[in-house]
């Protein structure tokens, strides 16, 4: 069968989709509003006798999963498609060629919000399953579509679509990796509190900080510098001892990146707030991670007696960076001898007639969760990163169609 042939072919029923899908104002934040989305997604998905299973994640956000099963029932593969609708925030503009929220097709380009990150992806997704049903292909094993938001914001749409049951044997993840099969390391913030357990009037703090002092206290804003040491401290240990191929040595840092702290001027700060910002190598977990950094800053007891008195407190991650200040976006690598990985590298080099690449992505999506989860998952999408959050987000038509030409092959060859 002619893989390309067909989306070729039917493509205006790929423009179709993909126009309807930019429509969609799934900017995030702020979030909230990507209800109407997901029942166009839904509606297209029944359309093709997928069961949808669709539930409220925030106020305005649902999560969905379209069911397509094959013909099989027993010892039969699932597949995961993974993508978010909500899209990177446009914000002015003025300096914007094209409409952000109307699919534009200029030359060799299409642009608009989503095209690249990763509407583009979700509606060559939406485009193969179509075909599928209209060619009358029989598959004997299963698809799950996740369709899912928060990812932009840091919200794990995809956490919560795991933890629900919707599992499967091999994932995509179709975000944005300018069509190479990625892994990426991953990031966790995490809030870390020096809490004093004395609260002092700013005029005794004479009789805290001299040789002959007589009241043991300290302010928590000064015992947090040496936090910030110990962490720096880390860093560099980390640099000396972490690599992971394809990653510059020093990608694992520690970033402070937000520090809160103090009541007023009238008082000697009895508490004192940092925000950090953790990134990882593909390799690591990052409940490892987080278990280094606490030892590591375990060991300031050790040398001043106010820590051992005063422990530090840690708060890590969170599902939402809008609604709880926190996120983690674990680590994820490619599963390169994985029989589905070879599968879609032949169906990439099918259609495009290069090699696959395999490789790393700098930044994080929502493969680490699936990953996370225990399957078997590569990143593998349209566009490239510098696009992903651009003014005139855009990317080659022929890529859409090659990809969703990939998908298709991938598909069948996977699951018949």
């Amino acid at each position: 069968m002619n893989y390309k042939k067909l989306v070729i072919q039917h493509q205006e029923k790929f423009w179709s989709i993909l126009s309807d899908l930019i429509e969609f104002k799934t900017e995030s934040p702020p979030g909230r509003n990507s209800a109407t989305n997901q029942d166009y997604i839904e509606t297209f998905a029944k359309s093709l006798g997928a069961d949808i299973d669709r539930w409220t994640f925030y106020p305005g956000d649902d999560l969905l999963v379209a069911d397509f099963l094959g013909s099989s029932t027993e010892d039969s593969q699932t597949l995961i498609l993974n993508g978010h609708v909500d899209v990177a925030v446009v914000g002015d503009t003025s300096n914007w060629t094209y409409p952000p929220f109307k699919l534009t097709r200029e030359g060799e380009r299409v642009y608009g919000r989503g095209v690249a990150d990763m509407k583009g992806a979700i509606a060559a997704a939406l485009y193969a399953l179509w075909i599928i049903h209209e060619e009358n292909i029989e598959l004997s094993g299963n698809i799950k579509l996740q369709s899912v938001i928060g990812e932009e914001a840091g919200e794990a749409g995809t956490r919560d679509a795991l933890e629900r049951g919707h599992i499967g044997d091999f994932a995509i993840c179709m975000d944005t990796s300018e069509m190479a099969i990625q892994g990426q390391g991953g990031v966790i913030t995490g809030w870390i509190t020096v809490r004093s357990k004395q609260v002092f009037h700013d005029a005794v703090r004479c009789k805290m900080i001299h040789p002959n002092a007589s009241v043991k206290g300290a302010s928590a804003i000064e015992k947090m510098q040496q936090v910030m040491t110990e962490l720096r401290k880390l860093e560099t240990i980390w640099y000396e001892t972490k690599t992971y191929r394809g990653f510059p040595r020093g990608t694992t840092t520690i970033n402070p990146a937000v520090i809160e702290g103090g009541r007023n001027a009238a008082f000697v700060a009895d508490e004192c707030k940092l925000w950090i910002t953790v990134h990882f190598y593909p390799d690591e977990q990052y409940e490892t991670v987080i278990e280094e950094i606490e030892n590591h800053l375990a060991k300031l007891a050790e040398k001043d007696e106010w820590f051992k008195d005063n422990p530090l407190s840690f708060k890590w991650g969170g599902k939402s960076m809008l609604e709880e200040r926190g996120e983690i976006f674990p680590s994820s690598e490619v599963p390169i001898d994985h029989p589905a990985v070879q599968i879609l590298k032949s169906a990439h080099q099918a259609i495009t007639g290069e090699a696959a690449v395999c490789s790393n992505i700098s930044s994080v999506t929502d493969a680490g969760w699936l990953a996370h989860a225990g399957i078997p998952t590569v990143l593998y999408g349209p566009g490239i990163f510098e696009e992903a959050h651009a003014v005139d987000e855009s990317v080659p038509a022929e890529e859409l169609l090659n990809y969703a030409a990939i998908l298709l092959k991938f598909i069948v060859d996977y699951l018949t």
